[in-house]
């Protein structure tokens, strides 16, 4: 997403599923999708109020036993959002906190990332599917930057903590008494969207540098590029979080790590969709990158645009393969919006002749066939 967008998809994806929206069945689907909750923490990391350890609150997506009754979840802010925009967003059956089915081999895990200012429910439609065919689905809240916690931090912002939350939630999932077993760890991805996509390209190999970011959003080479929109806000934002690195303990400690990679060789592949902030991307490190990488943006992405983005990313990944899908705006990756939604907020209404419903399925597909494709090879 722009940049330090603090506020502008808050509401857009903070919702619940106080009410289940009937969705048709899945294409194909093998399994019953079963979903429950982790109140992770992050391992040594603090919270940025510096009061305990940092919160890492996940939701799962895997396959159940058969015949497990689907309804709706609880309402529950915390993984959840604001139970009040449910009726913003179609929202899909699952079996909640059924058990989990015991497989002859090993499931697939995938790790998944969301925009900035988002919740991992929004990845709903994604996880639910990939889930339905056989795989483990974990999508975590990044601290700090997420509308679960009901206020957004400019700390949240630094995007390097991100790869890190996602290693520290595969580690749980791991050792997680339910999942840990029925995890292969030799078939390991990771997918995002908008600044989610970003983080899965860190994860990868890629590194995130807040210097690189600031100067080129101040250049005038960044002139009509919406990486940097709105300017004032992130003219705001970079110095709350200057004077923050100079006065806060933990704050500090995260800069010490802007500059390392935080590749996770565990993870063998990534899915990034519609990813942001490709200025504050060396290409040296992006060069370095040896993993498959697949990513699918909109040619009307007038928030995180292809030039800088997405094209960018796909240029200096070596094997990085790229989809355009023609009139898809940044948005329509994200949850699928009741006739309420479409109405009322900015980041439900798509370009003229788009279904996002059929959009979703597409990339549901490619992520499954890319996937797939990396697990034949090993």
């Amino acid at each position: 997403m722009r940049f330090f967008r603090l506020l502008l998809f808050t509401l857009v994806f903070s919702f619940s599923a106080a009410a289940v929206v009937a969705q048709q069945t899945k294409n194909h689907a093998l399994y019953t999708v079963g979903m429950t909750t982790r109140a992770f923490v992050g391992g040594a990391r603090r919270n940025w109020q510096d009061t305990g350890p940092r919160p890492l609150n996940t939701v799962i997506w895997y396959p159940a036993v058969s015949g497990a009754p689907l309804g709706s979840l609880p309402e529950d802010p915390k993984f959840f959002g604001n139970p009040a925009f449910g009726k913003f967003f179609v929202q899909i059956p699952v079996a909640f906190n059924a058990p989990l089915l015991i497989g002859t081999q090993k499931r697939p895990l995938i790790l998944l990332s969301h925009g900035s200012s988002g919740i991992g429910l929004e990845f709903l439609w994604l996880g639910t599917y990939l889930a339905s065919h056989g795989y483990i689905v974990a999508a975590v809240n990044h601290h700090g930057n997420t509308a679960a916690e009901g206020q957004l931090l400019a700390q949240g912002f630094l995007e390097w903590e991100r790869p890190e939350d996602l290693t520290a939630v595969l580690n749980k999932l791991l050792a997680d008494p339910v999942f840990g077993r029925q995890i292969d760890p030799n078939r390991i991805g990771a997918a995002g969207h908008s600044a989610g996509g970003a983080t899965v390209i860190q994860i990868a190999g890629g590194i995130y540098n807040f210097d690189a970011i600031r100067d080129y959003c101040n250049s005038p080479q960044s002139k009509g590029d919406a990486t940097c929109e709105p300017r004032e806000l992130i003219r705001k934002s970079v110095a709350q979080l200057e004077e923050l690195r100079k006065t806060d303990p933990v704050v500090q400690a995260s800069f010490l790590q802007q500059h390392e990679s935080h590749r996770d060789p565990r993870v063998k592949a990534v899915f990034a969709m519609a990813p942001a902030i490709g200025p504050a991307f060396t290409p040296q490190a992006l060069r370095a990158i040896d993993i498959p990488v697949q990513i699918v943006v909109g040619d009307a992405d007038d928030v995180a645009p292809m030039a800088t983005n997405a094209e960018y990313f796909a240029k200096l990944i070596k094997g990085a393969r790229l989809t355009v899908l023609p009139h898809v705006g940044h948005m329509t990756f994200g949850s699928e919006c009741t006739p309420l939604g479409k109405e009322k907020l900015d980041g439900c209404r798509d370009g003229a002749g788009v279904d996002r419903a059929a959009i979703h399925r597409e990339v549901e597909e490619q992520v499954l066939a890319f996937f797939g494709s990396v697990w034949a090879q090993e």
